[in-house]
């Protein structure tokens, strides 16, 4: 009973005191603006923000190459001629593949 006695006007002293930092604790901590989500907001911005940089990349090389392709017909014909395996009427197509027959038969039996 003497612990419980000491604690309790330890409690009635420091009342304002423990009640202060129970509360910053608990605004730190938990909820939509602790400093927890703060930090995870951060985390997600700079993760946006590299997003947003990869995309502008894109959208620049995208671009220049559209350029390209209305200023150029001969860049439409390589288009053409590497996705589509299009040919004129005197020419071959080859499609050489780098995998061996050896492989292939391999994971068949797997």
């Amino acid at each position: 009973m003497k612990i419980f006695r000491i604690f309790a006007r330890l409690v009635g002293r420091f009342k304002y005191v423990i009640t202060l930092l129970v509360g910053v604790f608990i605004l730190g901590a938990v909820g939509e603006n602790s400093w927890l989500s703060q930090q995870a907001y951060k985390e997600q911005i700079k993760e946006l923000k590299a997003e947003i940089s990869e995309l502008n990349r894109q959208y620049t090389a995208d671009s220049i190459r559209l350029d390209e392709l209305d200023r150029s017909p001969q860049a439409i014909e390589k288009i053409a001629r590497e996705r589509y395996f299009m040919k004129n009427d005197d020419e071959d197509i080859f499609v050489l593949s780098d995998e061996l027959e050896g492989e292939e038969e391999d994971e068949a039996t797997e």
